[in-house]
């Protein structure tokens, strides 16, 4: 296969046209046929793993593949957002100048229409019913709960985590939860809160078919450490559920 005969986003075929075919092999035919995702999805999948994993470079170049695979800027925006609650902006500020360099190259007019459905005096209340809605009754009332030193946290986590993000439109709760699955499982290192929200995940109606698909496609750009590992949380939290 000649270089020009494949998929080359990256512009890698000119100088490494031996790497460049290999990896598109891999990564566009071998691992993107596995499992049943749609192309959109799949494409949800590999954006939310390379922000967990820094993607910067490779994240930009693929802007445009997942709007041709059907994801809107609206959702590629609210990828971006929701991985700061996860990662932090001190990762996720280089993705969103990249999201608007390459939206504003696409033709995307910007700032795009806001999406927020809260206020400040609702949004604590707002991201509990989204954590109960989640996670079960359980989370009712975890906001307040902890050491009174510590407390503020789990309320920023319902208030700031689920009330600024989960509670926005242009993503379902569905596919919030499995792109925090891909934050988690790219990063590394969180593997508690990975199980906690692969267990979310299964209790929404994502399979674990559906999340070793997604760990699939993604694969190629977070490596295989992080991937077996993921694959080992997911095995050990649908356990019980088989």
């Amino acid at each position: 296969m000649s270089h020009r005969e494949f998929s080359d986003p990256f512009s890698l075929g000119e100088r490494d046209p031996e790497f460049a075919a290999l990896f598109a092999n891999f990564a566009f035919d071998e691992a993107a046929r596995q499992g049943e995702l749609d192309g959109a999805t799949r494409m949800l999948a590999v954006l939310a793993a390379l922000l967990g994993c820094g993607g910067h470079d490779c994240f930009a170049d693929l802007v445009p593949d997942a709007l041709d695979a059907g994801l809107t800027p609206v959702q590629l925006k609210e990828v971006a957002y929701q991985a700061t609650a996860y990662l932090g902006l001190g990762r996720t500020l280089p993705f969103l100048r990249a999201l608007n360099e390459a939206l504003f190259k696409e033709g995307v007019p910007l700032p795009l229409p806001g999406q927020s459905t809260t206020a400040a005096e609702t949004r604590r209340e707002a991201g509990t019913a989204a954590q109960v809605a989640i996670f079960g009754e359980g989370m009712t009332d975890f906001w307040r709960s902890g050491p009174e030193e510590s407390r503020h946290i789990n309320r920023w986590l319902a208030a700031n985590c689920f009330g600024d993000y989960y509670t926005r439109t242009g993503l379902d709760l569905r596919q919030r939860e499995l792109i925090t699955f891909c934050f988690l499982a790219a990063q590394g290192g969180c593997e508690p809160q990975l199980k906690s929200h692969i267990a979310a995940n299964l209790r929404l109606g994502t399979g674990r078919h559906t999340l070793i698909a997604a760990l699939s496609t993604a694969l190629p750009y977070i490596g295989y450490p992080r991937s077996l590992n993921a694959l080992r949380c997911i095995q050990e939290a649908a356990a019980p559920q088989k």
